[in-house]
C-alpha cells in the first residue's frame, strides 16, 4: 500500500479537522496511514521533508502557506516524489499558477491521493552578502529585489496574519516613498554585461500574483527559462505606464483573441523592461534587500539565478493533465 506525508503548518491549517478528512481520502484510495509532521518556526519544513522521504513516503502533502510549500519543495527537488498542495497561506502562488482549487480542501485531497504529477521547473538561487558569504536556496514563483522585496521588509507579520493582503497596503506606501534605486550590473546567459538603473526587478517561474495580477503574461512553470521583469518609472508618468501594462493590457486584453489584436497597436515602454533567460548574474553597488517566493531573505550584494528545469513534481488532478 501507498503511504502519503502530510507538513501542515499549525498556524494555517486546523490538524484535528483536516485529519479526519485525510482519513476517509486515504481509506477510500486504498492508501496507507498518513505520516503527520508539524512545523515550527525553527524548523519550517525542511527536516520534516527530509524524514518524510526516509520513512519512504510516497507522496508528500504541504498545507501552509507560499513559506511552507517553498522549504519542502526545497528539499524535494529532484527526488521523484510528487507534491500535493494543501494551500492554506494568504498567496498561495504556486497553487493559483497552476489553477489548483484555493478553498476546498476535500477537492484538495482527493487531486492529493487520485491525481497526476506534472514536473515543474524550480528556481535556484545563489545569494551573496558582502562578508557573511552565500546562501543557497529553491524557490518556485519569483525572486525580487526592490519595491517587492522592501514592501516585504517593511510588511508588519502580526497584521498580515489578521488581515490578509490588506497588511501589505501600509508597507507598499513606505516602499514607494523610498526613491532609491538598484544599481546593478548583470550577465543573462552568458552574454555581454549590462549596466542599468531600475526601482524593482523581478525573476520569475510563474507569471499571476494574487487578485488576478499578471505580472509575467509569457512565463510557464515548465518550459525550463525565467521570465525577468525589470521596473524603471521616472516620476508619476511612469508608474502611470506600468499599472496601464500590468492591469490594463495584461489583465484585460491578453485573455482574450480581440485584446490581443489591439495590444499588436500599443508600444512598449521604457518603465518596463521583459527579458528571458536560464540564468542571471547580478551585482549590486550595495546591499538591497532580496525576496523569495514573498517571504523576506535579508540583503544581498550580489546573486546568481538559473533555472532546474522539470525537476519538482507537483500533484494535479487528473482530468487537468495534458491530453
Amino acid at each position: 500500500m501507498k503511504r502519503a506525508a502530510l507538513i501542515y503548518n499549525p498556524i494555517k491549517a486546523d490538524p484535528d479537522e483536516l485529519k479526519k478528512l485525510v482519513k476517509q481520502a486515504e481509506q477510500a484510495n486504498g492508501w496507507d496511514e498518513t505520516l503527520w509532521f508539524e512545523t515550527t518556526e525553527e524548523e519550517p519544513g525542511g527536516s520534516q521533508a527530509e524524514d518524510a522521504l526516509k520513512q519512504k513516503a510516497d507522496l508528500i502533502i504541504a498545507a501552509g502557506g507560499d513559506g511552507t510549500v517553498r522549504v519542502i519543495a526545497e528539499v524535494m527537488r529532484g527526488t521523484g516524489i510528487p507534491l500535493a498542495l494543501l494551500p492554506s497561506g494568504t498567496g498561495n502562488l504556486l497553487a493559483r499558477n497552476l489553477d489548483l482549487t484555493l478553498d476546498d480542501v476535500e477537492h484538495a485531497l482527493d487531486t492529493a491521493f487520485t491525481g497526476t504529477d506534472r514536473p515543474i521547473d524550480m528556481g535556484v538561487i545563489e545569494i551573496r552578502d558582502g562578508d557573511a558569504g552565500t546562501r543557497r536556496h529553491g524557490y518556485l514563483v519569483m525572486a525580487g529585489l526592490g519595491l517587492d522585496a522592501k514592501m516585504l521588509a517593511n510588511t508588519d507579520e502580526d497584521l498580515k496574519a489578521k488581515a490578509g493582503w490588506l497588511a501589505y497596503v501600509k508597507a507598499i506606501g513606505a516602499a514607494l516613498r523610498d526613491e532609491n534605486q538598484l544599481h546593478l550590473r548583470y550577465r543573462l546567459d552568458g552574454r555581454s554585461i549590462r549596466s542599468v538603473r531600475a526601482h524593482t526587478i523581478m525573476i520569475g517561474n510563474c507569471g499571476s500574483l494574487p487578485a488576478n495580477i499578471l505580472l509575467l503574461p509569457e512565463a510557464s512553470v515548465d518550459d525550463g527559462e525565467f521570465d525577468i521583469v525589470l521596473l524603471r518609472p521616472e516620476g508619476f508618468v511612469g508608474w502611470l505606464q506600468i499599472m496601464v501594462k500590468i492591469f490594463w493590457e495584461n489583465g484585460v486584453l491578453r485573455r482574450t483573441t480581440a485584446g490581443q489584436k489591439l495590444m499588436g497597436l500599443t508600444k512598449e515602454v521604457r518603465a518596463l523592461n521583459y527579458l528571458k533567460g536560464k540564468e542571471l548574474v547580478l551585482k549590486l553597488s550595495r546591499p538591497e534587500e532580496v525576496e523569495l517566493d514573498g517571504d523576506s531573505f535579508g540583503r544581498a550584494t550580489a546573486i546568481r539565478t538559473w533555472v532546474d528545469p522539470k525537476s519538482l513534481l507537483v500533484r494535479i488532478p487528473a482530468e487537468a493533465a495534458p491530453a
